[in-house]
């Protein structure tokens, strides 16, 4: 049924007004209904009553007036009743009166933009934007540059056409290079967007509001959808007030001067991240808010002032002087070549920035000049304390301050200080992505029903942004949305939804977004009983009854298009879900069509009331039996339908004298079709069933004059052609009544997707098997998610088709599907849900197909992948080919292939053929990537070319053992002979590997010896065609000794040295030698010259009185020589003046005789586990030690282990046995004397348990 319109709650609403400032503008609104409370907002503000607002209403009239207009009402309005809210504006225009504007600000404003909140379409023509220029990419209106004075307001628009995106663009705003504006939005900038449904454009407003100086530069406004991006950029300049102050040399870098420099610079209008945390809304690019001070004194040199500040304390200078242009300033004063001076205290400082993901550790570092100087740590100027999360250190003259486990409270600005001198630098806290863990569903409601779209999120407190249609919702349509957090959930509340509340609902954080959509739909009142129709006779009662969901709902009967009114034979009752129409005393006249119509719904329940005219006629004592059934079409033989569960009721009017016995019976048909009369000589009926008065839920009755037959509750079986037959003396009359159960169709089977796309899917079903008896006459699709428990309904108006295509799914999610078939009598229970599929869009076309190599009978083609893949894995790829002219493709290869490259056999040579490439997803073929224009199956003949690369164009230098792997890359088709010679002679296969390829030819040496060295020829030739090329190799080793070292000369403290080089060089030059010397007493070798090129040298600085030998190793690229060549020859260096006797004197006797300092002591061990005696002795010299078991040597013996450290003897006995019990003793022998110590050793046996087998072992060797 078609849904009725949204109405609002306004007949007459608010316009938008122009008024000029100082005026008084009236807004009038009328309302549907007088009781209707109204609210006015300013702002999404209330207004309330006052000297400047003045609120009335008047009924159905509401109006807000406006007194004395000025500059700051031009703002958004709005008028609220209900659930409807209508927004309009006031704009101000400047009176005829009003003084121009400055002159360096009265130029026209043909930017685009407009200040003081005047839209673009209030301008004169003249003052338009021109947006017919620069138009390419996703902007249809680009934001212009703009000027604006001090306190006033700007607005910039970006418009984006939207025929051509599927998702709603995503756009940014920028100040400078990186500064996002988003997190700035306040009191002094708001971001506004809207989407016109008729044009199809989205409209991005800034709109800046009471501007500072500072808010000056270039700005950047950025736009992308999916995979289109499009930006640009434009200024603001704002004008101060005109000085009148004497020309001053610095406004020569003042962009907001008298100069009409109106372009700022953006260097110095710098916010760090924690600027949008402390200012709470407030729109302030700079630092610190220092005025601007124009200075008149001409004596202040301002290059003076900035070469001996610090470049932390150029931006304060500037502000203080009134030079904005810093940036220019800057570059003067680099010119100048400013000395820095270095620091006194810090040999390093910290860097100029550190960041730190939150809830991880940051280590500042810095240097100090003076190991024993302390260091004072700050954070925003207040110093750190230490606690658990800052820790302080201090290794040698580094000094390190360390943050564990950071907060975004931690990300601020940090200083080390140390007496005067300090560094700075600034931490910025990254704060990890918020992802969604738990997506949003759809949801179909009821309108006026309350609706809660509920996300998880993965962590606590997070910020997220709602959407309704890619417009933010925000609190200040409270009266609308409600927003909830609990933890990590968070959750969209919106009471009473109408149907402007349909859409797609989307929550974003910083690391992701959920999307889902919201369906409303008219409240559908659902049918628990319908009404019947009814025969009667004359007299009787007639009731219709009827059940409906909604015991609230009213309604009113019709007879026959006409309202039924209440009378004293008609009763209208109405006891909650039940709705009663009762006819008393019925009269033919009552016969017809009634009707039952739900007030507010657009559907009706029937019924018709048939009255039983009965005829008596004059009969004689003895009456033949006559049925009375003159109904359905005034025939003998009636076809009634019953809804299943419904309860039929036949009162059938009988004559006859006697009064006749009556019998009803019910068979079943011979055929499918209408009922054949029994006139008709043909027999219909069979398996005939004789009906009783206890036949369960069908049963009959007789009356005097009526029989009466009644199904309670009709169900499927119950459907045939029952018959009544009336006896007695005078004879016979039947009569059929053909029932009909009517039911609601069974369930149709799963549902079976066809295809599906980026958003959509096409799905196929097969009617039900049993339609209830009643066609058929349409479907009803629900779908859901395949993780979600809630189905969508997607057409409300039965669908009569079977096969449906459902669209506004989201790409990359799974779904499932399931078909209810509805007739007259209702719908179906649902069908089994489809087997789960994916929406998914065909990749693009492959990129880049060429023709990489060709022969006469194969082609190699490559190709790039898909410059879009989607959501879907891609499969592979699919190749096919076919001859010039014809429209038949054939596959190169069975199945996909993963490469982007392929090489295709056996084409027919000389034939053009046309090749094509596509690629494979879940959604099928993508779009072919085809040739430009068909090629020819012939090998292209090629001259052999031999490349050699440019490290081998010079002699290659291995040394020996070292593997040598040349890969030589050539050209020629077909392809050519290679040929590789060394020395003019064949190459030895045993030690070089050659392996050649179709573009190239590879020698390898596993192992590289001397004899490899040498030239290496390669020649390739195609037929009498050829090519060489040469490479050198050469392969070193290490040199041999050099020969015949001498010592040519000795003279005071100087020895002269002469060699000859060494015979084998190791195949390159001699680099140098090394000389060594050594004293002969110790000969210990000390390095005298390294890397020394002459074959002679003078070693000086010896000691006299020593004999010196030398050596001398040979030195190449590879390194020294195995072995040195000694010099056969000592110099002694001799001694010089008076010879020193040194006094004799007599060697003092220290020998002392062994003697034990603590002796052994006596032990008792278990056997099996190691043991050990320990002793001491002191004797010099160093007595022998000698151990003794029984008075026998054991000194040799392997069970035991002697240990002696500083005089503490260790004897260990390996796991003892009770054999190894004994006396043992030490003696200590040295040249002074001996001394012995002794001690004795038990070794028990261990304790074994008596067990019953050792009881026997002990018995029998008893």
């Amino acid at each position: 049924t078609p849904q009725p319109p949204y109405i609002s709650a306004f007949t007459k609403k608010p316009k938008n007004q122009t008024a000029e400032i100082g005026a008084t503008v009236i807004f009038e609104a009328e309302t549907e209904k007088p009781d209707v409370k109204v609210r006015w907002q300013r702002d999404s503000k209330d207004i309330s009553s006052s000297y400047k607002y003045t609120i009335s209403a008047e009924g159905n009239m509401h109006s807000l007036t406006i007194n004395n207009i000025a500059q700051e009402d031009a703002v958004g309005y709005a008028v609220i009743a209900g659930v409807s809210k209508v927004k309009f504006e006031l704009k101000i225009k400047e009176s005829e009166g009003t003084p121009s504007a400055p002159t360096e600000s009265s130029a026209p404003d043909t930017s685009g933009t407009v200040s003081d909140g005047i839209a673009p379409e209030g301008l004169p023509e003249i003052h338009q934007p021109d947006t017919r220029q620069d138009l390419t990419g996703l902007f249809t209106e680009k934001p212009q540059s703009g000027e604006v004075n001090v306190g006033e307001n700007i607005t910039f628009v970006a418009r984006v056409c939207g025929e051509s995106l599927l998702k709603k663009p995503t756009v940014k705003w920028f100040k400078g290079k990186w500064m996002d504006l988003a997190s700035k939005s306040g009191k002094h900038l708001q971001l506004k967007e809207h989407y016109d449904r008729n044009t199809k454009v989205y409209t991005f407003e800034m709109h800046i509001i009471a501007a500072k100086g500072n808010f000056a530069g270039a700005y950047r406004c950025e736009v992308s959808s999916k995979d289109k991006f499009d930006s640009c950029n434009f200024d603001l300049a704002v004008h101060e007030a005109r000085t009148t102050d004497g020309f001053d040399i610095r406004t020569a870098f003042r962009r907001t001067s008298v100069c009409s420099c109106f372009v700022a610079c953006d260097s110095f209008l710098s916010c760090s991240s924690t600027d949008a945390g402390e200012d709470s809304g407030e729109l302030d690019f700079s630092r610190s808010n220092i005025a601007v001070h124009v200075s008149t004194e001409s004596e202040v040199d301002v290059w003076e002032i900035l070469q001996k500040a610090s470049p932390s304390e150029y931006e304060k200078i500037a502000f203080q002087h009134g030079i904005t242009d810093l940036r220019g300033m800057l570059k003067r004063l680099k010119k100048m070549k400013k000395e820095e001076k270095k620091s006194a205290a810090f040999l390093r400082k910290l860097d100029p920035a550190y960041q730190v993901e939150k809830g991880h550790k940051i280590k500042m570092q810095i240097e100090v000049a003076n190991p024993d100087a302390e260091v004072k740590w700050l954070k925003n100027g207040q110093e750190i304390h230490l606690t658990g999360r800052y820790i302080f250190e201090s290794v040698g003259n580094k000094r390190f301050l360390t943050i564990n486990n950071c907060t975004l409270a931690d990300d601020a600005a940090y200083t080390c200080m140390i007496g005067e001198e300090k560094t700075i630098t600034e931490l910025f806290v990254k704060e990890p992505p918020v992802l969604i863990v738990r997506n949003l569903e759809d949801q179909m409601v009821m309108k006026g029903e309350r609706v809660e779209f509920e996300c998880e999120v993965s962590e606590e407190g997070a910020q997220v942004k709602w959407e309704k249609d890619g417009v933010e919702l925000t609190r200040d349509e409270s009266f609308k949305y409600r927003f909830k957090k609990d933890g990590c959930k968070h959750v969209l509340i919106i009471n009473d939804v109408t149907k402007e509340d349909c859409g797609h609902y989307r929550v974003k954080t910083n690391g992701g977004q959920s999307l889902a959509e919201l369906m409303v739909q008219e409240k559908q009142l659902e049918v628990y009983q319908s009404i019947a129709d009814l025969t009667v006779k004359a007299k009787d009662q007639a009731v219709f009854k009827c059940e409906v969901s909604d015991e609230n709902v009213k309604g009113i009967w019709y007879k026959n298009g006409v309202e039924v009114k209440a009378d004293a034979r008609t009763h209208i009752t109405h006891i909650g879900r039940i709705h009663k129409l009762t006819i008393d005393d019925v009269k033919p006249e009552d016969e017809g069509d009634y009707t039952f119509v739900p007030e507010g719904y657009a559907f009706n329940l029937s019924a018709k009331l048939n009255f039983l005219e009965v005829k008596i006629d004059f009969v004689p004592r003895q009456d033949p039996p006559k049925i009375h059934l003159d109904c359905m079409g005034r025939t003998a033989e009636s076809t009634i339908l019953v809804v299943a569960g419904n309860k039929l009721r036949l009162d059938v009017p009988i004559t006859g004298d006697p009064a006749p016995i009556v019998v009803w019976t019910k068979g079943e048909k011979v055929g499918v079709g209408t009922v054949t009369s029994p006139s008709h000589n043909q027999k219909v009926l069979s398996r005939l069933t004789v009906l009783t008065d206890s036949d369960g839920h069908v049963h009959v009755e007789s009356t005097k004059g009526h029989c009466i037959f009644t199904i309670e509750g009709a169900e499927r079986q119950d459907e045939g052609v029952y018959s009544v037959i009336v006896r007695n003396p005078a004879g016979e009359d039947t009569a059929d009544i053909n029932v009909k159960v009517v039911d609601v169709p069974d369930p149709p089977e799963a549902p079976r997707i066809l295809s599906v796309g980026e958003d959509s899917c096409i799905v196929q079903w097969d009617p039900p098997l049993f339609d209830g008896g009643q066609p058929v006459i349409g479907y009803v699709l629900e779908r859901k998610k395949k993780k979600s428990y809630r189905w969508m309904r997607l057409n409300f108006d039965p669908y009569k088709e079977t096969t449906y295509e459902a669209k506004r799914m989201i790409e990359g999610v799974a779904y499932e599907m399931r078909v209810y078939a509805v007739n007259a009598i209702g719908m179906s229970r649902p069908s089994a849900a489809s087997q789960p599929f994916v929406p998914v869009a065909p990749t693009s076309e492959p990129t880049g197909l060429c023709v990489e190599d060709i022969s006469d009978t194969t082609i190699s083609l490559k190709w790039r992948a898909p410059e879009r893949i989607g959501s879907a894995e891609l499969e592979g790829y699919g190749v096919e080919y076919c001859k010039e002219g014809s429209d038949e493709w054939i596959p190169a290869f069975k199945g996909l292939t993963e490469r982007t490259s392929v090489i295709i056999r056996d084409l027919p040579t000389g034939e053009k053929m046309q090749f094509r490439v596509r690629a494979y997803n879940m959604a099928g073929p993508s779009p072919a990537a085809t040739l430009q224009q068909a090629v020819t199956i012939r090998e292209i003949m090629q001259r052999p070319k031999i490349w050699v690369p440019r490290n081998l164009r010079q002699t290659l230098i291995k040394k020996v053992g070292e593997m040598i792997n040349l890969v030589i890359p050539f050209q020629g088709k077909p392809r050519p002979q290679v040929t590789w010679t060394k020395n003019d002679e064949p190459l030895d296969p045993k030690q070089v590997s050659i392996r050649n390829s179709d573009t190239d030819t590879i020698l390898f040496i596993r192992r590289s010896e001397r004899k490899d060295s040498g030239k290496y020829d390669v020649q390739v030739q195609i037929e009498n065609v050829e090519d060489r090329a040469s490479v050198n190799i050469q392969i070193v080793d290490l040199p041999g000794p050099p020969q015949n070292l001498k010592v040519i000369d000795v003279w005071g403290f100087n020895v002269a040295l002469e060699w000859k080089p060494p015979k084998d060089n190791g195949n390159c030059d001699i680099t140098g030698y090394t000389i060594q010397k050594a004293d002969k007493k110790t000969m210990e070798w000390y390095t005298v010259f390294e890397h020394y090129r002459r074959t002679n040298c003078v070693v000086s600085d010896l000691i006299m009185g020593n004999e010196y030998v030398f050596r001398v190793y040979a030195i190449n690229m590879v390194g020294l020589s195995p072995e040195p060549c000694l010099s056969k020859d000592s110099a002694y260096i001799q001694k010089t003046g008076i010879v020193y006797k040194p006094p004799s004197y007599k060697e003092h006797d220290f020998s002392e005789a062994p003697k034990f300092t603590h002796p052994l002591v006596s032990r008792s061990v278990i056997a099996g586990y190691s043991a050990t005696l320990s002793c001491s002795v002191r004797g010099i010299p160093k007595p022998k030690i000698t151990w003794y078991k029984n008075k026998m040597d054991i000194t040799n013996e392997a069970k035991y282990r002697m240990f002696s450290n500083q005089g503490v003897l260790t004897l260990e006995i390996r796991k003892p046995c009770p054999f190894d019990g004994g006396v043992y003793m030490c003696k200590a022998i040295n040249d002074s004397g001996e001394d012995i110590v002794e001690c004795k050793l038990e070794v028990r046996r261990k304790y074994m348990p008596l067990t019953q087998e050792l009881l026997k072992n002990l018995l029998s060797n008893s």
